[in-house]
């Protein structure tokens, strides 16, 4: 057997089956597990969603900065915290949650410097804080949002039974005893503050009974003389996913259609995604009645992560709806949560992916290409540029340029790898692993190529572009490191480590460099003793706003290839 470790499915085909489904019984143990409909019972309702349209975005909450934090295996540090927060403002978010101060000293302190540095909060900005329900952690977080002039309280308590006997060993009635007890201390604090509002999560509300959740709710909004000009908000999270979509679309509706004081509560969604189905819940849960949704940038989150506010968005955007953000650059916004997070973003993400404007099939090339030209004869007819026309071309929902992609770029890339392939050809005959973005950006030297000598680039040919572009482009400048020090042309600097130091003494020197990749491997001699490095690093040269190029370097010493790259970077922005 190829895979001795599965059990290929083999009982008796069902009788019942059709005779075009031969698929058999397996021995995966399912019978270990509840449909959902056995795990929590949902009110029959005359369902209203199914016929409804979303017209306009719901509010944006981001979490990444509490939620998405929570999850990384290395939190974020306090700049990596400020870089996100600027970046969500960047982006138009009006509602950020931005820590959990009793927690975390990093998340205090964070707080604490949005409160107290003039101008770090816009004033149409408002931050939430999140907190258990308990007296000295509420106090805590009451010290932390002190100075702030609008601020969300963010209380949260499970309730599903499970977490109720399990975790809590508490009945319904305690639990709504500790609930009401910590709300009612919150309120206390927050007395005589009108900036101060109030929100409340029944975690995995999706596992609690309904009924219990308005009794929880409804009691709460009561406590805190909810209004329409100070809304509470009600936050119905999906903590884990358990159940279709439509299930959890039934769930809000109920709520939506039984909260009491109905116009002054916001009705909040926090999906998670581990059925892989959180965006299809948050867009249904809109249609059920939700008013704000809350997730991460590229569904960074717990487990298999949070909903992704920029799918969200971008699906409002390709539906002719205003997403009320900004993804305008959307690799810059890549770029700085790959940063913060220290994760990357899968090449297959929908509208961020390196790889989801590409069409690897030949027929998909030759209709895209066909599309784009429909496209600008259909533009220049009606009188309108390309820019501003109504987008139709097949395979693409979206224009490409809409998320600051060059999308020409792309596709001859692939239209070469169709042919052999660019990185196929460095790979196979070179042992060259060049990282999906600096394939695209190497392609345009190819096609340029190409396109003046009339012929197709052999493999040699193709090495030799590939090191006048890249190896042989570093400035011939004096240079040496140390661990946490280096000197480039006579110029002294420092950082956490070697090239941190390089990139340091560059901007010494009047060269503003900031490395946001690198990565290396072994070529030659099987890859180990007596074989050469390669690395790669991808730059913003000349600072903020400056141009974005890679640069590559090969040397048998790792450091010295790195430097090189470096080096490579800086002076092909310079020749261009």
């Amino acid at each position: 057997m190829r895979f001795p470790t599965l059990r290929t499915p083999a009982g008796p085909v069902p009788v019942t089956a059709p005779a075009w489904n031969p698929q058999r019984p397996g021995a995966m143990p399912s019978h270990r597990y509840r449909p959902a409909h056995e795990r929590v019972h949902v009110p029959a309702l005359m369902r209203r969603w199914p016929g409804r349209r979303t017209t306009h975005a719901p509010l944006w909450v981001p979490v990444d900065l509490r939620d998405g934090n929570q999850a990384l295996a290395e939190p974020m540090d306090p700049a990596r915290k400020q870089r996100m927060f600027d970046l969500l403002l960047a982006m138009g978010f009006k509602e950020i949650e931005v820590g959990y101060p009793s927690a975390s000293r990093t998340d205090f302190d964070f707080v604490r410097q949005l409160a107290t540095v003039p101008g770090a909060v816009p004033e149409d900005v408002t931050v939430v804080v999140f907190t258990a329900a308990r007296a000295d952690l509420i106090d805590r977080t009451f010290e932390a949002v002190e100075g702030l002039p609008r601020v969300v309280v963010h209380l949260y308590t499970a309730t599903a039974p499970l977490w109720r006997e399990v975790v809590l060993g508490r009945d319904r009635h305690e639990l709504r005893a500790l609930i009401t007890e910590a709300a009612t201390h919150l309120a206390r604090r927050a007395d005589g503050r009108p900036g101060v509002r109030f929100q409340f999560s029944p975690e995995v509300f999706n596992l609690t009974e309904p009924d219990y959740v308005l009794e929880v709710c409804n009691g709460l909004t009561e406590l805190w003389d909810a209004s329409p000009d100070r809304p509470v908000v009600h936050n119905l999270p999906a903590t884990v996913e358990i159940a279709t979509p439509n299930v959890y679309a039934d769930q809000i509706e109920y709520l939506h259609r039984h909260l009491e004081r109905r116009e002054s509560v916001i009705l909040s969604v926090h999906p998670h995604n581990d059925r892989g189905t959180g965006v299809a819940c948050a867009e249904l849960a809109v249609l059920a009645g939700a008013q704000r949704v809350e997730g991460c940038l590229f569904g960074n989150g717990e487990r298999t992560g949070n909903v992704d506010l920029v799918t969200l968005a971008l699906n409002l955007h390709t539906q002719g709806v205003d997403p009320m953000l900004d993804f305008s650059d959307i690799d810059e916004i890549r770029r700085t949560v790959e940063h913060c997070n220290r994760l990357p973003v899968h090449e297959r993400h929908p509208y961020v992916g390196d790889l989801v404007h590409t069409a690897f099939s030949g027929t998909h090339q030759d209709a895209i290409r066909k599309g784009f030209a429909h496209h600008a004869k259909a533009a220049a007819e009606s009188g309108v540029p390309a820019r501003e026309a109504p987008w139709s071309v097949p395979y693409l929902p979206i224009d490409p340029a809409d998320l600051g992609r060059d999308y020409e770029a792309v596709i001859r890339v692939n239209s070469q790898s169709g042919k052999g392939g660019i990185a196929y050809l460095l790979q196979t005959g070179h042992g060259l692993e060049l990282p999906r973005r600096l394939q695209i950006e190497f392609s345009r030297v190819v096609q340029e190529a190409t396109d003046d000598s009339g012929r197709e680039v052999a493999a040699e040919d193709l090495y030799g572009l590939f090191r006048a572009e890249y190896l042989d482009a570093a400035p011939d400048w004096p240079w040496r490191v140390g661990d946490d020090w280096a000197e480039v042309d006579g110029r002294r600097g420092e950082g956490a480590g070697p090239l941190d130091a390089v990139a340091d003494a560059l901007r010494v020197g009047g060269v503003g460099v900031d490395i946001l990749h690198f990565s290396e491997h072994a070529v030659g001699a099987g890859a180990g003793v007596g074989s050469d490095a390669v690395a790669y690093v991808e730059a913003r040269v000349g600072g903020v706003g400056g141009q974005v190029v890679w640069g590559a370097g090969r040397d048998g010493s790792v450091l010295t290839a790195g430097v090189r790259a470096v080096l490579s970077a800086v002076g092909r922005a310079q020749r261009e």
